[in-house]
């Protein structure tokens, strides 16, 4: 069975595992790990394993911001960063959730079309020559 889950301290190193088989570096285990600490950071899980996380924060004009998908490669196109999103969107502490990534991506760019986000805008000159595009949702209430 998938579920979502607030990362542990102890999740710590499994993270930055996969954060690594992505990147192909460490360098943002401080990050991860104070997202963890902040309790900013859900992971998914496939039984008892880690597929993926999630960090967000609400910096972004005081609205959620989901600042990091990551999802290992050998669990990609399972529904992983889908799974983290809609747990994020349905229980965000604010009703607007943005997100972004470059232009270049285009897998995530399908992520956030396919879970329902739209493009808000374009964000030039943080990566050469490849424009960050913000993207929206709004959170909707259950009745």
């Amino acid at each position: 069975m998938n579920r979502v889950l607030t990362a542990d301290i102890a999740d710590l190193n499994r993270l930055v595992e996969i954060d690594s088989e992505v990147i192909g570096n460490s360098s943002r285990r401080e990050f991860i790990k104070r997202a963890i600490e902040n309790g900013q950071c859900l992971i998914a899980k496939e039984e008892e394993e880690i597929a993926g996380f999630l960090i967000h924060d609400t910096s972004f004009f005081e609205c959620a911001f989901i600042s990091l998908v990551i999802v290992s490669p050998s669990k990609r196109r399972r529904g992983f960063a889908s799974l983290l999103m809609d747990y994020m969107v349905k229980s965000s502490a604010t009703e607007k959730i943005f997100s972004s990534t470059n232009r270049s991506n285009t897998g995530m760019q399908k992520v956030f079309h396919s879970n329902g986000f739209v493009e808000s805008g374009i964000v030039e000159n943080l990566d050469d020559g490849d424009p960050e595009v913000v993207y929206f949702k709004k959170r909707t209430m259950v009745s």
